[in-house]
């Protein structure tokens, strides 16, 4: 999978007085959820989606992927990177194939999308067994600048950020959820390497126009290991943060 390093661009904003983070304490995992506006079980994943949002212990990352598309409604949302990251988890789970609505839990192992109760019991498995969040990440404004902080750990891993629509509703007009509307959050947008960790304490500074792109309200820093190949693996540390005025 090709790396890209972020460039600084010219012009910023203010997101000091409304950006969000979770706290990395209460943080038991990442949830990457591949789904599709085309795909006739995904709505119940999507679904629980937002449960899994609303818990507030999770980063959760959606990825449409626009292999359904050939059924008459393109996907807003979907982009081939999306689908090649997907493509990219099977190589390293040693899968032949993808599917809709998948779930990959902490880069580690995947499940069906709409089985929240699974997705919960597998966290707290990893958690237990020494498979979750193990290397401290945050994130927060300074000045006019994005610092990430990354603490200290065994390993190496890419520091990888995933830009994010904070929520959008869509009626697909074809395909099987011809007619339905569906609200969507934190559907993935663009995904950047910015820096690689090699068990050592680390800063990581941004500017905060990062964010300057139509549809970008969050990003989540992932600390995520890759395969031999380049493929993403295992995720040992992430924070989220979302920027609005709904406090």
């Amino acid at each position: 999978m090709r790396l890209r390093f972020l460039v600084p661009l010219l012009a910023g904003i203010a997101l000091a007085s409304s950006l969000h983070a979770q706290e990395p304490a209460k943080i038991k995992g990442v949830v990457e959820l591949f789904t599709s506006q085309g795909c006739a079980s995904c709505p119940p994943a999507d679904a629980a989606f937002q449960k899994l949002i609303g818990q507030g212990d999770v980063v959760a990352l959606a990825y449409h992927v626009d292999y359904w598309n050939y059924l008459g409604w393109n996907d807003t949302m979907a982009s081939k990177e999306n689908t090649a990251r997907q493509y990219a988890y099977a190589r390293t789970l040693g899968r032949s194939g993808v599917y809709t609505p998948q779930a990959i839990i902490n880069g580690r192992d995947h499940m069906n999308g709409a089985d929240l109760g699974a997705i919960n019991t597998k966290l707290e498995d990893f958690q237990h067994h020494g498979k979750g969040l193990t290397v401290p990440v945050s994130a927060a404004m300074k000045g006019d600048e994005l610092e990430i902080k990354i603490g200290a750990g065994q390993g190496k891993a890419n520091v990888v950020v995933a830009y994010f629509d904070k929520e959008q509703q869509v009626s697909p007009k074809a395909g099987e959820n011809n007619g339905q509307q569906i609200t969507y959050l934190h559907a993935v947008s663009d995904v950047e390497t910015v820096g690689m960790w090699d068990g050592k304490e680390m800063n990581v500074v941004l500017p905060a126009n990062v964010m300057d792109k139509a549809g970008r309200r969050g990003l989540a820093v992932l600390l995520q290991s890759s395969t031999p190949s380049g493929d993403p693996a295992a995720i040992i540390g992430a924070t989220v943060l979302t920027i609005g005025t709904d406090g």
